[in-house]
């Protein structure tokens, strides 16, 4: 695998940002690492982290790279701060930057695959609400959305919190509930759409804070019989458990 540390200036978002990016090179001298790769565009999984961390915490907390070679997969790694994925009311376009800028900016960069076939979205805790969000928002461009330990109920998460944080995020909060900001909403939209369905994943750990807002947003598709894999085992909101669930990830999607 190639390990990139690229830093580019986003017009969304008017400043310069980074990314990480590994991408798939065929080895046969390499020692313990073997990896599956297309003379072609890559397949591609957009990988986004959590609340307190930014683009380098899945190379530094996980082993995702040598992961990904088994796959012969690309995985893209953005920064997007505190945005929790969204264009905020008061700071940066990031939804903007994530679903439309970063794919293009990516993609004309490196050889990435831009059929729907091949682009995935997987997330740890606000990252999985990115995921999800992506994926349930733009089905036309992702095929499949992962989310590990996600913040499933953003309107549960702020009444929780109740932070002047999320006013810059979201401005008013009583009109979360219903917006494109939450997943219920576009899960609800989903179910109704004669459209292309993306695949969904959600796990989290029984210990875990978020636990019962994931409980709610599973049985929430079951309601609307949205097709889900749902998985759940002791853990908490911690990286051994990440580390653990990015494997079975990359084992679920749908990789051609």
């Amino acid at each position: 695998m190639a390990f990139i540390d690229c830093h580019f200036f986003s017009e969304s978002l008017g400043i310069s940002t980074s990314m990480y990016v590994i991408l798939p090179q065929p080895t046969t001298r390499q020692i313990g690492m073997e990896t599956r790769a297309v003379k072609e565009k890559h397949p591609t999984l957009y990988l986004l982290h959590g609340l307190s961390d930014d683009h380098t915490i899945w190379m530094r907390r996980t082993s995702i790279e040598r992961y990904a070679a088994e796959y012969g997969i690309a995985v893209v790694m953005p920064t997007v701060n505190r945005s929790f994925y969204t264009d905020m009311e008061q700071g940066y376009a990031y939804w903007t930057f994530i679903s439309e800028e970063l794919p293009a900016v990516a993609g004309s960069f490196f050889p990435l695959s831009g059929e729907r076939e091949d682009t995935f979205a997987a997330g740890l805790s606000m990252g999985g609400y990115g995921a999800l969000k992506l994926a349930l928002s733009c089905p036309e461009r992702f095929a499949a959305g992962a989310s590990l330990s996600g913040a499933t109920d953003i309107v549960n998460l702020v009444q929780e919190w109740q932070t002047a944080e999320f006013q810059h995020i979201f401005g008013d909060l009583t009109k979360i509930r219903g917006s494109r900001n939450d997943l219920f909403h576009l899960a609800e939209e989903m179910a109704r759409s004669d459209g292309t369905k993306p695949r969904l994943y959600q796990c989290c750990g029984t210990e875990d804070f978020l636990y019962q807002d994931n409980v709610r947003f599973r049985e929430h598709c079951r309601s609307l019989k949205v097709e889900l894999t749902y998985e759940e085992e002791p853990g908490s909101h911690e990286w051994g458990y990440w580390d653990r669930k990015i494997q079975a990830v990359l084992q679920w999607l749908p990789i051609r």
